[in-house]
């Protein structure tokens, strides 16, 4: 049986530190080339940015993480019951 803790802690980390990376990258590289339209449509009320921005998407993306952490971890241990 996987823990629910520990997979919804570990998504949400996961996924924060994936927006950390790609907001890092997206101040490095030219503007054609970021992730930046794609985060301001997928996180609501983010906006390419500012300080109060990137921690706004910061905290909605530690949500998603652990969202997906709460729904993976019974899914998984529904199906792995039998092994």
């Amino acid at each position: 049986m996987s823990n629910i803790r520990v997979n919804t802690l570990t998504f949400a980390t996961f996924v924060a530190f994936s927006f950390i990376v790609c907001v890092s990258t997206a101040l490095i590289l030219p503007a054609g080339y970021t992730m930046a339209p794609f985060l301001e449509s997928i996180l609501p009320g983010f906006k390419w940015i500012s300080v109060s921005a990137f921690f706004l998407g910061l905290v909605e993306s530690a949500i998603i993480g652990a969202y997906i952490g709460l729904v993976f971890t019974p899914i998984y241990n529904f199906f792995n019951r039998g092994n």
